[in-house]
């Protein structure tokens, strides 16, 4: 079970209900969560583009899908310069525009991220009276050879928390240009 310390009662049932991996000896896990000042459809519109990766992923140059958007469905992903890898072929795992969850499995590419497996779970909540939005990400991958579970853990975290920055930043200027009102507490 995941270290839950520090953790809100609505965030840890959304852990458990939504994250959940399935790990073996040679893997680490984790999860991020993420408070974001932009309402859930703002930032629904964003993590669910499995098409459009880039609109907040900053390591993300291009992003190519075949066929329609749909479970199943592959992207290949060319990732900016910088970073050990150059591309990533993705597979959309699960789509659920009721519930906010997307969930992404990497099946191929160049890099060292072997049997990756992530979550995003989006859900609505009241920050400083305006709508916004809990974002939690989570993560399965395999520890790569000559490393360790911290190491890999380490490594694939600072890449979730960039992405999360960068979606909030998206979503919180879009906000601010749909001026959404308070949210009245009667």
């Amino acid at each position: 079970m995941m270290n839950v310390k520090g953790l809100s009662e609505t965030e840890i049932e959304y852990i458990r209900k939504h994250h959940q991996h399935e790990i073996t000896d040679n893997q680490c896990n984790s999860f991020l969560i993420k408070h974001i000042k932009a309402p859930i459809h703002l930032v629904w519109s964003l993590v669910r583009r499995f098409d459009q990766p880039q609109k907040y992923k900053p390591f993300v140059s291009r992003c190519v899908v075949q066929g329609n958007l749909e479970i199943g469905s592959l992207r290949e992903v060319d990732v900016k310069s910088g970073l050990p890898a150059t591309t990533s072929t993705e597979r959309l795992e699960l789509l659920d525009d009721e519930e906010h969850i997307l969930s992404v499995r990497i099946v191929g590419g160049d890099h060292r991220l072997r049997n990756y497996a992530s979550t995003v779970s989006v859900h609505p909540e009241v920050i400083e009276g305006r709508p916004g939005t809990i974002v939690i990400e989570s993560f399965v991958v395999d520890v790569p050879e000559g490393n360790t579970k911290d190491e890999t853990c380490f490594f694939v975290e600072a890449l979730i928390k960039c992405n999360l920055k960068s979606l909030a930043d998206v979503s919180e200027r879009l906000a601010v240009q749909d001026r959404t009102e308070p949210i009245d507490h009667d």
